[in-house]
């Protein structure tokens, strides 16, 4: 009986150690903290708050790295990346809404490393000129 529930025990351990874990990416959330509307048309400016949240602790790639890509944006002026807690990032944007037809709006951030990375994105609705 004792060599069944120590054989048990450590074929479960064996599989805990061995199975592959996948390791959960940087988590990326964007906030509107000004300007914010149900739609929005060419000329409107919003300012959006960037939250990166490093979920590995250690990443090797510098926040400056984070790539922003925009459909319908403009960033006219940002603030650099201040640390607000540990592991906790922030940014904030001032945009203009370049949108020319109706349609999604779009902010995407991505961050890229060999531990998985991050991706976040915003959409928003444009509406008809």
């Amino acid at each position: 009986m004792k060599q069944k529930l120590l054989f048990t025990i450590l074929l479960a351990l064996t599989i805990m150690l061995t199975t592959s874990q996948s390791a959960k990416a940087c988590e990326i959330e964007f906030e509107i903290t000004k300007g914010k509307k149900e739609s929005y048309k060419t000329g409107d400016t919003l300012v959006i708050k960037v939250l990166v949240k490093l979920t590995h602790r250690s990443c090797p790639v510098a926040m400056k790295k984070t790539k922003f890509k925009m459909n319908g944006l403009k960033v006219m002026k940002s603030t650099s990346w201040k640390e607000t807690s540990t592991n906790e990032w922030e940014r904030k944007l001032l945009t203009v809404v370049t949108a020319k037809s109706k349609g999604k709006i779009i902010l995407s951030a991505i961050r890229e490393c060999e531990k998985d990375g991050g991706f976040g994105s915003l959409k928003l609705e444009a509406s008809p000129q």
